[in-house]
C-alpha cells in the first residue's frame, strides 16, 4: 500500500517513518498529483489553522476533502483530529477542516505548550505511552463514531468509516499500535 504524509508543515517525517516501519511505501505529499497516487493519507500533528492555509496555498483543501469524502483512508494525529472534525471550539474565526468525523473537538483542550505530557492509556484495548502536546479532545461525538481511547474523561481516539484520529502523537513514540491498528483496520478494505 501506498501511504501518503500531508507534508506542508509538522511532524511529516515522523509519520513516514513510522508508516515504513508498518512496512509500507510512504511519500510526502505536497501536490494534487501525489495525493491523487496515495491508498492512505496521514494528516499529522503540527498547527491546524496554519496547514488548512497551506492547504489552500498549494491547492490541495478541496481535493483533499474530497478524496476523504470517496473514502480514502485517512489517519489523523493532533491537528490533524482537528483537521478531520466537523466542528471545532475555540478555533480561530472561521477556521475550517477538511471534516469527515462527526466530533465536536476542542483545541489546545490539555492546556498550553509548556503543560504537554505523557500518559498510559488503553488503546483499543492495549495499553500505551500518548504524547499530549497542546492536544484537542473530543467534546461531543455522534452514535457514528467509536471512541478508541480515553483520557482526563475525554475521548482521545476515534474512527468512523475510513477514518482514525487521535489527539496524541503515537509517531513520536516507538509503539506502532494505532500505525497498524489504521493499516490493518481501517485501510484492509479499501
Amino acid at each position: 500500500m501506498r501511504v501518503g504524509v500531508l507534508a506542508l508543515q509538522g511532524d511529516f517525517r515522523e509519520h513516514i517513518a513510522a508508516s515504513k516501519a508498518c512496512g509500507h511505501d510512504s511519500i510526502e505529499v505536497r501536490t494534487e498529483a501525489e495525493l491523487k497516487s496515495v491508498d492512505a493519507l496521514i494528516l499529522p500533528g503540527g498547527e491546524s489553522t496554519t496547514i488548512v492555509h497551506l492547504a489552500q496555498t498549494f491547492n490541495l483543501y478541496e481535493p483533499i476533502r474530497a478524496r476523504i469524502n470517496e473514502g480514502l483512508p485517512v489517519y489523523g494525529s493532533c491537528a490533524g483530529m482537528i483537521l478531520l472534525a466537523d466542528r471545532i471550539i475555540d478555533g480561530a474565526a472561521g477556521q475550517k477542516t477538511f471534516g469527515g468525523l462527526d466530533i465536536t473537538v476542542r483545541r489546545n483542550a490539555f492546556g498550553r505548550q509548556v503543560e504537554s505530557f505523557e500518559s498510559d492509556i488503553d488503546f483499543n484495548g492495549k495499553t500505551m505511552k500518548a504524547v499530549f502536546i497542546r492536544a484537542p479532545w473530543v467534546e461531543q461525538y455522534s452514535e457514528k463514531v467509536t471512541v478508541l481511547a480515553t483520557a482526563s474523561d475525554h475521548p482521545v481516539a476515534v474512527k468512523q468509516g475510513n477514518i482514525v484520529a487521535t489527539s496524541f502523537h503515537p509517531e513520536l513514540t516507538s509503539d506502532l499500535a494505532v500505525h497498524r491498528y489504521f493499516f490493518d483496520e481501517i485501510c484492509k478494505n479499501r
